[in-house]
């Protein structure tokens, strides 16, 4: 019954580690795909969709008008499809490249790159500013599902921790970074984040993690597949060695039958002698002879 368990649970695992296996193998292909172009999510094209329309005919201001709208726009947190726009990657050439640079900081970069080339980018507004950080904030969750308030204070450039904290409550209610402020711990606590733009150098590094992991499962799979092979060979062999058993008890059990048999038969034989066997003394009858003639024996 065990082993039966056993295999159940193996064949369980194997299922699962196959389906991630094909849904790795997914996720490759797709990103192998996107190596030439950054592809935002469902939600985040939906919103950026009315700001690709308009870039395919603004050029110059207006396509630098049209950056500085979306880089404060509400709900968007992805630039990289804005980015590859050939009007936008015309800016770079002319004396506008300093917003194209805004716009590729808004797309991969954070707050802490920016005050260290702040001399590259325009002069930021406040919303810019809070929306900048807001990216901020996702990037690092993306790699720590714990993040102390202390590191948080020092990428964000602030100083006062009810700022911070009111920073991450506009977070979560922008759906951006979902969790919960531990206050105790001085800490973010992260469940869920939005992912941000992928760089196209990040790809390979990315398919080649997968690819890991691919492989890992691989082996993963190959053992465990050995492990059911043990287990049935195990499984064959039990299965021999009670059937041995079973019919080495069986062989005693028809020999003790046997004997029982033959020693109820010598017993009752014995018994059958003894009834039948025959007196062997002789009755006295030399007293009595005397006795009916009328004599006395002779002392």
């Amino acid at each position: 019954m065990k082993i039966h368990l056993v295999i159940l649970k193996v064949a369980t695992v194997i299922l699962i580690i196959r389906c991630s296996f094909i849904f790795v193998n997914k996720k490759i292909l797709k990103l192998q795909k996107m190596s030439d172009k950054n592809i935002p999510t469902v939600n985040q094209q939906t919103l950026l969709e009315q700001y690709l329309l308009l870039a395919k005919s603004a050029k110059g201001a207006a396509a630098v008008e049209l950056i500085k709208q979306v880089l404060v726009a509400p709900g968007i947190y992805v630039f990289g499809e804005l980015l590859d726009m050939p009007n936008i990657q015309e800016l770079n050439a002319t004396q506008f490249s300093p917003y194209y640079q805004l716009l590729h900081l808004f797309a991969f970069g954070t707050f802490s790159n920016y005050l260290e080339n702040k001399s590259q980018y325009p002069e930021l507004t406040p919303a810019m500013i809070n929306k900048l950080r807001h990216l901020t904030i996702v990037s690092l969750a993306t790699r720590e599902k714990c993040i102390p308030y202390s590191k948080l204070l020092k990428e964000l450039d602030m100083k006062n921790l009810r700022e911070l904290e009111d920073l991450i409550i506009d977070v979560i209610y922008a759906d951006i970074v979902r969790g919960k402020l531990d206050q105790r711990n001085g800490r973010l606590e992260v469940d869920y984040t939005l992912g941000r733009d992928i760089k196209p150098a990040d790809i390979d590094i990315i398919v080649q993690v997968l690819q890991e992991w691919s492989d890992s499962c691989e082996t993963v799979l190959n053992n465990i597949e050995n492990q059911i092979i043990k287990a049935n060979t195990m499984k064959d062999n039990h299965l021999k060695l009670k059937q041995q058993i079973e019919n080495e008890v069986s062989a005693i059990k028809k020999n003790l039958k046997a004997q029982a048999q033959d020693s109820d038969s010598v017993e009752e034989m014995r018994e059958v002698l003894q009834v039948e066997k025959p007196s062997k003394k002789k009755p006295n009858t030399k007293g009595l002879g005397y006795s009916m003639a009328g004599y006395s024996p002779v002392s």
